[in-house]
């Protein structure tokens, strides 16, 4: 597995690693690749090909609700998933915070 750090890691690969920690959480894993662009896919095939992920085409007959492909995270990419999340939200509490001058 590649050495992965959240300092290390790109607005799109943090990014992409909420999108596909939601897919897990909130879909079952499977992810609708419609909301996914080029870069993307080659940053999920490259984590793949790392061990990072788990991530593959869904046969025909289980897709669902246009979900044509499926994610599995790593232990890491869950301790990762979960930086990147409190980051995001200590941002947005600074930003009420300001907002609300408390």
């Amino acid at each position: 597995m590649i050495n992965m750090a959240i300092d290390n890691m790109s607005k799109d690969e943090k990014s992409l690693l909420l999108y596909l920690e939601s897919r897990v959480v909130d879909n079952g894993g499977q992810v609708d690749t419609r909301h996914m662009n080029a870069e993307d896919r080659k940053i999920a095939s490259r984590w793949r090909d790392c061990g990072f992920i788990c991530y593959g085409r869904i046969p025909f007959i289980m897709i669902k609700n246009n979900s044509t492909h499926f994610v599995i995270l790593s232990n890491k990419a869950w301790l990762l998933a979960s930086e990147c999340r409190k980051a995001r939200g200590l941002r947005s509490e600074k930003a009420l915070r300001e907002a609300l001058e408390i």
